[in-house]
């Protein structure tokens, strides 16, 4: 019996309690103090009040590159306003309390260099969150923060893109903790009428090289979408949609309904 369970270990027990229960994890995205501090932690409770099991919440970044325009002109707006790293991470720190559910950080490689790997590995587990993902880090280079992240026991969490080969989803899949990010399409994040079909494949490729869990993103925009990948895939992300979902009169009250909606989708039959 585990006498502690590390926030590593809290995200792999969330996607083992999906596998038990036949169903998907469902895993909104936040742009961190988007609208504002005490909305952005409203909403990180709306979602988890509405049945979302995972958030990701992505660090406002002025250069990302997986991004698409609704997001990035979110991530614009909060860094505009004045928002830097430090206050970031007590907002997560405040959403992942408040919200209750395992929460995973989204960040690029420029913030982590200059926090440095093993400092900001200890930071994001002070906030509570339970592992980190950083798109732009590529896997030959990844070892020094797999291994801070592993000391602070935080999950990292490496994306993989339907071009890669066996062998390096093999090592994609061996660096990462919690569950292996798979990338349906390649490009930024966006609304998209259809899934590209590359995700089921890229999924199945997967499946030949690791059994950790594996949760499908980009272009995830519908309950439609959300049913679709919950059919084999462990978990479904849903950025741009919610994003743009923020901008209504109630963000609160769209969030959650968009949250419920997209939730009723990630049962399996």
């Amino acid at each position: 019996m585990r006498t502690e369970v590390t926030p590593a270990e809290r995200l792999e027990d969330a996607f083992r309690a999906g596998r038990e229960a036949r169903r998907a994890l469902l895993m909104p995205y936040l742009v961190t103090g988007y609208p504002d501090g005490d909305t952005f932690v409203a909403l990180a409770r709306a979602a988890a009040e509405a049945g979302a099991d995972v958030l990701e919440l992505g660090i406002p970044f002025s250069d990302p590159i997986m991004d698409g325009p609704v997001i990035q002109r979110a991530s614009t707006a909060v860094l505009e306003a004045g928002l830097r790293i430090d206050e970031a991470l007590r907002l997560i720190e405040r959403a992942a309390t408040e919200s209750g559910i395992p929460t995973v950080v989204m960040t690029y490689y420029n913030i982590v260099f200059r926090r440095g790997t093993t400092e900001f590995a200890e930071e994001v587990a002070r906030s509570g969150a339970c592992g980190v993902i950083v798109p732009d880090l590529v896997v030959e280079e990844a070892q020094e923060w797999c291994a801070a992240c592993t000391k602070a026991g935080i999950a990292p969490v490496m994306i993989a893109a339907p071009t890669s080969g066996p062998d390096r989803l093999r090592a994609l899949a061996d660096h990462t903790r919690g569950f292996v990010y798979a990338a349906s399409t390649l490009g930024v994040t966006g609304l998209r009428d259809a899934l590209s079909d590359r995700a089921q494949t890229l999924v199945a490729s997967l499946r030949g090289v690791t059994t950790k869990p594996i949760a499908v993103g980009i272009g995830v925009s519908s309950a439609e979408h959300a049913r679709e990948v919950a059919r084999y895939a462990d978990g479904v992300i849903v950025g741009t949609a919610i994003v743009k979902a923020i901008d209504s009169p109630d963000p609160v009250a769209a969030v959650g309904k968009l949250v419920r909606e997209l939730r009723a989708a990630t049962g399996r039959s």
